[in-house]
């Protein structure tokens, strides 16, 4: 699940009488990515990024790659597939792997959805859904969802004949919440025999319990259930772009087929096996994330702000009136969070969890601008 944004674009449309996209790539607005740091000493929390970045070992691999850039990757991801499938259990055969899990998604709309078909999803999806199924030329869907968490039963009343590809996050972005093993298996059993059950698990690596990390179960258990992973949020190689898919041998056949041959670079290819056979630092980043979501969590509760339980390495935050100018306060404090209204909840915000430090001072930043509020009220 990459991170990107389109909360504040608005599509760029210049006419031509006579050379036209296909139907629905007008209806894309262009992607803007998460607000950065620019101001001296500002924290970025807007793109759930891990704060301690790659592995030493995940470091080492991508500076040895410097003496041999004029070689082509392997195209087939050989040591990287064969690594994930080592840690996690896997058939190796049964892995591609792409740049960035976004590609991925990319990749399947353009395998599996066009004119005609429907690509559905729950009401509070990651964008890049229905914006991979807009490219494909397919219609895009979205089933409401239950409080800030999906609903399964809505999703199946939303199932036809047209529905070729359903995605779901577990756990999602933006809210963070999941619905597990026995809810997706429902979705799976409930689909139909032509569509195809996407679990995106970008934030899985956050959970503490791994036999809660349904996608790869699903994936390796059924013919219509394929697993996407990420190696931008809890690797910290977000800058290589590097994503991998697990699924039933006739998917991984035909995204073989529609992916660039060398569609993942070499460094991220080292980088990105070693960094997940070192799973020391995934296990540390892990901790120190669980830990400090737990205690920021407490902290903003505290100062009457609604906090949604989260399984990922953010917080999605509900500031009620106040959410614009408490945006506002943390980005003069230095601290750039996101504005969740291009996801339908203009009353949120996300914030990622940082390092101790980033989590301090988002708390002292939230009470300093609870207290002047209320003295002012």
């Amino acid at each position: 699940m990459g991170e990107t944004d389109n909360s504040n674009a608005t599509p760029h449309r210049v006419a031509h009488p006579t050379i036209r996209p296909r139907d629905g790539v007008m209806e894309i607005a262009p992607y803007v990515g998460g607000k950065g740091a620019t101001a001296p000493g500002a924290i970025k929390l807007s793109s759930n990024e891990n704060p301690h970045g790659p592995s030493p070992a995940a470091r080492a691999a991508l500076a040895a790659c410097a003496n041999k850039l004029e070689l082509y990757p392997d195209g087939g991801a050989a040591a990287l597939r064969a690594a994930i499938g080592a840690v996690h259990g896997l058939d190796p055969a049964r892995i591609v792997c792409g740049a960035g899990s976004d590609e991925i998604i990319a990749l399947l709309c353009q395998a599996y959805a066009g004119a005609g078909d429907q690509v559905l999803s729950s009401q509070h999806a990651f964008l890049m859904y229905r914006l991979s199924a807009l490219a494909a030329g397919a219609t895009y869907k979205s089933a409401p969802d239950d409080g800030l968490t999906t609903d399964i039963d809505a999703l199946i009343a939303g199932l036809s004949a047209r529905t070729r590809l359903v995605f779901i996050a577990d756990p999602n972005n933006p809210t963070g919440t999941m619905v597990g093993r026995a809810a997706l298996t429902r979705l799976a059993d409930a689909l139909p025999p032509q569509a195809l059950l996407v679990v995106d698990g970008a934030y899985a690596e956050y959970l503490e319990d791994p036999a809660e990390d349904s996608g790869l179960t699903l994936s390796a258990e059924r013919d219509n259930v394929i697993a996407t992973r990420t190696f931008s949020k809890i690797h910290g190689l977000a800058a290589l772009r590097l994503g991998w898919a697990h699924g039933p041998a006739h998917v991984i056949d035909v995204l073989n087929r529609v992916r660039g041959p060398f569609n993942v670079s070499a460094p991220a290819l080292a980088a990105g096996a070693a960094a997940i056979e070192d799973r020391a630092w995934v296990t540390r980043c892990r901790d120190d994330n669980n830990r400090l979501r737990a205690w920021l969590t407490e902290q903003l509760r505290s100062q009457g702000l609604g906090v949604t339980e989260s399984y990922a390495n953010f917080l999605l935050v509900d500031a009620g009136s106040a959410t614009v100018a408490l945006n506002a306060h943390l980005e003069a404090s230095g601290l750039i969070v996101r504005a969740m209204g291009g996801y339908g909840l203009p009353r949120h915000l996300r914030i990622s969890i940082g390092d101790q430090a980033a989590c301090e001072a988002v708390a002292a930043a939230v009470r300093a601008f609870m207290h002047r509020n209320a003295a002012t009220a």
